[in-house]
């Protein structure tokens, strides 16, 4: 990857979390989430989302690596000025954990850059205090 200049280059992730208790199972050790993802371009330039990479760590320090084509099955174009949004879901074996990672984003000029997703919380909403 090559330096660029953050201006045309500015994409803007943010989350927003829920944990699904009619398709967890706490006695066997699995608690599902939901996650709702905004992808806002706020560069000079169109960007298309190549890949995804996700960190994912339970509540036991256990941590595993996603890698993967586009997300939803889709590597969505995102104009300046506009925005794409998906949901997604990740299972635990413990009732906290935490995500994050980045995609690749190719803009249209030839830039392959990447898009910080910053860490968030996956809780059950009585395991934080």
């Amino acid at each position: 990857m090559t330096a660029v200049d953050e201006n045309q280059y500015r994409i803007q992730v943010s989350v927003e979390t829920e944990y699904l208790a009619d398709q967890s199972d706490e006695e066997n050790h699995r608690w599902v989430f939901a996650y709702h993802i905004r992808i806002r371009n706020r560069g000079d330039m169109t960007a298309r989302l190549l890949t995804r990479h996700w960190v994912i760590t339970d509540g036991e320090e256990r941590t595993r690596e996603v890698h993967g084509e586009g997300v939803v099955g889709e590597q969505p174009s995102i104009a300046p000025g506009q925005e794409y949004q998906y949901s997604s879901g990740a299972v635990l074996e413990t009732e906290v954990g935490t995500m994050h990672g980045s995609y690749q984003m190719l803009a249209e000029d030839g830039t392959c850059f990447e898009a910080d997703i910053p860490a968030f919380t996956l809780a059950v909403p009585r395991a934080l205090h």
